[in-house]
């Protein structure tokens, strides 16, 4: 880290303690430098009260799916690939999360830990399409672990930078109205989220414009990657990639080195990730509000460990079980002829009969009739080897499963449906459509949903600490160190 950096950081705490205008300046052509200039300026002023309560339940929500995901064999693998290809220590500065006090450098902490974030597909999404939170907060947790103690950021400079994150990703995401339907070439949070992270490292630094804006050009650089990888172990790679890069962007950037000024204006910048990508539509959305996109538009936060589209098919499945369950007082895939799942056009979520717990994730057939017959759907779904041997009844059900597509049924979050019908042997028909998920932005959890979901996945910690976590976040005070909050995700303090 140079003294720059360092001295930058005094500087933009004395600025943020100054009255700050919350209106956006729109520049006429460049969005690269109005971005730039964003994220350097970017402070606590900008958070409305809505803001700080939707991005708080974020970060306690990541949280707690970045320890589930750690004690994951997935992560076990990656951590070895760290001992090999790196250092892992208690002696180096930024934490693996969920571990007794293993470190790495912040880089490759922050690759692994946002690997970790996704690695169960348990991390929220947003509208456009993108989990938001697992690129963004790993890199700024092992940014916070390895600045020296006198340059701690509290964690109200954690909540800010991870906000300044989330605000470029919908920034990007709203220059492109093909980034509104389920993305079928490219995974967003390896295209935004890496810029998000840029954002979000250089604003907790507190670089100058423009050092923020060559770190989102050499971001850029590091993004991309394909939706043919969904449903395999690489998927979960695409967080934790963008993570590390955007944070390493962040520090190149600090060290001198620079990209194209233009990188956010040009069709072959980052509009090669995008064929209708067009930096105008955002400025003319945005020209009328004062507030942030979160302010906006809420976040689904996941009651389920597996794909956003797949959470519609489970609750309509459980919906069609219990009205089989009320009727016949079971469900039996005995009773079964046949299955329809009315379920929007996607290639890469129709996984008739799924080889591993990652592809199962992406399958609306295997998460609607794990739901239909178990009448649930957590982690434990998802373990298995050979379907065939080791779960008869949904293997029998996966193999009456047919997919309907419906022309007015358009592969985007926000306007979905899925409909089961399910037919039995006496001809008997039994259906339910889904139209918002719980968990939706339009159906959020509840706090105390959000409270026992993040007390089953961080469990492999002691009570005590798990209810300091949530006190801490519950404020993300200026008062409060990030120190405590990161000692606190070790598992034997």
């Amino acid at each position: 880290m140079s003294r720059a950096s360092l001295k930058m950081i005094q500087r933009k705490v004395q600025r943020q303690a100054l009255p700050q205008v919350t209106h956006f300046n729109f520049p006429e052509s460049s969005l690269s430098d109005w971005t730039a200039q964003h994220v350097s300026n970017f402070s606590s002023k900008q958070l409305s009260d809505r803001v700080r309560y939707r991005s708080k339940r974020m970060i306690l929500d990541i949280i707690g799916v970045g320890l589930i995901g750690s004690t994951t064999s997935f992560s076990k693998r990656i951590q070895h690939f760290a001992e090999t290809t790196d250092r892992i220590s208690d002696k180096e500065p930024a934490l693996i999360w969920g571990t007794s006090n293993k470190r790495t450098r912040p880089g490759m902490a922050a690759f692994i830990n946002g690997s970790n974030c996704h690695s169960m597909d348990f991390d929220d999404t947003w509208h456009p399409a993108t989990h938001p939170s697992s690129p963004i907060l790993p890199a700024l947790f092992a940014l916070a672990d390895f600045l020296p103690e006198q340059y701690k950021p509290s964690l109200e400079d954690i909540l800010v930078a991870f906000n300044c994150g989330v605000q470029i990703q919908g920034v990007l995401l709203r220059c492109s109205l093909q980034s509104n339907n389920i993305p079928n070439r490219l995974h967003p949070p390896a295209i935004v989220g890496v810029m998000g992270s840029a954002a979000a490292s250089a604003n907790l630094l507190g670089l100058e414009p423009k050092k923020c804006l060559h770190a989102l050009s050499i971001a850029a650089s590091f993004a991309g990657a394909p939706m043919a990888n969904a449903g395999t172990l690489a998927k979960p790679l695409h967080a934790g990639k963008s993570a590390r890069c955007g944070l390493e962007a962040a520090f190149l950037a600090d060290q001198g080195i620079e990209g194209n000024e233009r990188i956010l204006d040009m069709e072959s910048g980052f509009g090669a990730f995008f064929t209708d990508y067009d930096p105008s539509t955002f400025f003319q959305e945005l020209q009328t509000s004062e507030n942030l996109i979160l302010h906006h538009q809420d976040i689904a936060i996941k009651s389920y460990p597996c794909h956003l589209g797949m959470h519609w098919a489970i609750e309509a499945s459980l919906h069609v079980r219990k009205q089989i369950v009320d009727l016949y007082g079971k469900m039996d895939a005995s009773f079964v002829k046949s299955i329809e799942i009315f379920a929007p056009k996607s290639k890469y979520i129709n996984r008739p009969i799924p080889s591993c717990e990652h592809d199962a994730r992406h399958s609306f057939q295997f998460t609607a009739n794990s739901a239909l017959i178990d009448g649930k759907v957590s982690p434990e779904t998802f373990v298995f080897g050979n379907i065939e041997k080791e779960r008869k009844d949904l293997f029998t059900l996966l193999q009456k499963t047919t997919i309907v597509h419906r022309d007015d049924n358009k592969p985007c979050f926000d306007t979905m449906y899925v409909e089961v019908t399910v037919t039995l042997q006496n001809g008997e028909k039994f259906s339910a459509r889904c139209v918002e998920p719980n968990g939706h932005w339009r159906k959020p959890l509840t706090d105390e949903s959000l409270k026992k979901k993040f007390l089953t996945n961080s469990r492999l910690l002691p009570e005590h600490q798990q209810t300091k976590i949530i006190k801490l976040v519950s404020k993300m005070s200026s008062c409060d160190s990030s120190d405590g909050l990161l000692e606190l995700l070790r598992t034997n303090i």
